[in-house]
């Protein structure tokens, strides 16, 4: 038996932000990150629109970047002392990620962030609050997802938090949010939905209602993402909806080893100056993945598939992959994102010498091939590596070099 699970309701298209009028329920906290939701006056009409149902509004504001343990446990201390019925959480996968975890500790105070990180082992949430997502990006997709990533900074390392007790009750995906994003974030966000997509088409737990959002997202970002990257408006409203699609998809259908490997590697060189953003980690690895997948005949058959409907060149299966592999990397290229770690610069652009130096990278990849195996990505990937095999991907990401093993 599989499961499909989604929002109960989810609005979309403009003015979709609207729909938070018709909420019920005394008190709402509104969770958020940085300045940008604010600075383009989204916060104070959601704020507004929740007033106007007549609740009592209290903000948690200020939520960094890949999210912190200290920050969901600091958020939840805030939303025991208010005691509101609704949160909602606008903004990136950040905000949404971290209000997510925070609803958990809200609803069991005892919980610690150990048991959150039990593959859908949660106990029933809406005890006291149900939960609604605001997607101001057009990637993560974790508006509709089962899934909360959250990083502990003193491990180095992103941990996923996963159980359908966390899909939003509530998704409202209004494409007016998504074009204030920068360049760049479109960039990254764009390949972390096509990512989500081929992953969750390829997954060992895929299903006909997987299938078809998967397939379509692709679709629609082979049209879209590099014109939404070019500032084209109608593109950007586009991968809003396809980059919802590619989560719908993953949220049922499941991840594999991009992301495996992206979480366990986003934040393993901090110590160094940076981070390497998500997105741009999916997009670097994806075709190191797809090469290493098609060597099981199913994965192949299916990434053949995909290449099919993009209308990639190929006289057989083989051929289809290369075409398909071919396709990612010319993505990045346009989206101006390396093809290896070695090349990632601190500003996350193509360089000669990357931030993270060849000798830490080796020092430390035993250990991020060993969490990456342990991650909950990796059990849905078509071929299960083996240590040493992870260990040889992540040198091909790391060097940019072709997998033939």
């Amino acid at each position: 038996m599989k499961r499909f699970t989604n929002p109960r309701d989810i609005y979309h298209g403009k003015g979709a932000l609207e729909a938070l009028k018709g909420f019920e329920g005394k008190k709402a906290v509104i969770c958020v990150g940085g300045g940008s939701m604010k600075r383009f006056g989204f916060l104070d009409r959601a704020k507004g629109y929740l007033e106007q149902a007549g609740m009592e509004v209290r903000i948690i504001d200020g939520i960094e970047p890949d999210p912190s343990v200290e920050t969901v446990m600091k958020g939840a201390a805030a939303m025991q002392e208010f005691g509101p019925d609704w949160i909602v959480a606008i903004g990136g996968g950040s905000p949404i990620d971290a209000a997510k975890a925070m609803w958990i500790k809200y609803e069991y105070p005892d919980t610690t962030f150990e048991d959150m990180c039990k593959v859908f082992g949660l106990p029933k949430l809406r005890t006291k609050a149900k939960f609604c997502a605001v997607s101001s990006t057009s990637g993560t997709a974790t508006e509709v997802t089962a899934f909360s990533i959250i990083t502990d900074y003193k491990k180095g390392i992103k941990f996923p938090i996963a159980d359908f007790e966390i899909t939003p009750d509530v998704a409202i995906v209004d494409p007016e949010l998504a074009e204030t994003m920068p360049q760049k974030l479109v960039a990254h966000t764009g390949m972390d939905a096509l990512t989500h997509a081929i992953e969750a088409y390829v997954s060992t737990v895929h299903s006909e209602f997987t299938d078809a959002p998967a397939i379509h997202s692709i679709e629609m970002i082979q049209r879209d993402l590099v014109n939404s990257y070019n500032g084209d408006m109608t593109a950007r409203d586009n991968m809003h909806s396809a980059q919802c699609l590619a989560g719908i998809a993953f949220s049922s259908g499941l991840l594999g080893i991009v992301h495996s490997m992206a979480h366990k590697t986003g934040a393993a060189f901090a110590d160094h100056g940076a981070h390497i953003i998500h997105g741009a980690a999916n997009a670097m690895y994806l075709p190191k993945v797809i090469a290493f997948n098609a060597k099981n005949a199913e994965a192949k058959k299916r990434y053949a598939v995909i290449a099919d409907y993009l209308k990639l060149s190929g006289a057989n299966d083989d051929e289809k992959v290369a075409a398909l592999i071919a396709f990612v990397r010319d993505l990045c290229d346009k989206l101006r994102i390396p093809h290896g770690i070695k090349f990632y610069g601190a500003d996350s652009y193509p360089t000669e010498q990357g931030f993270v130096p060849e000798s830490v990278f080796l020092e430390r990849l035993p250990s991020i091939a060993a969490n990456a195996i342990l991650d909950a990505c990796t059990g849905s990937n078509p071929r299960k590596p083996t240590q040493e095999e992870m260990e040889k991907l992540l040198k091909c990401c790391y060097y940019d070099l072709e997998v033939d093993f």
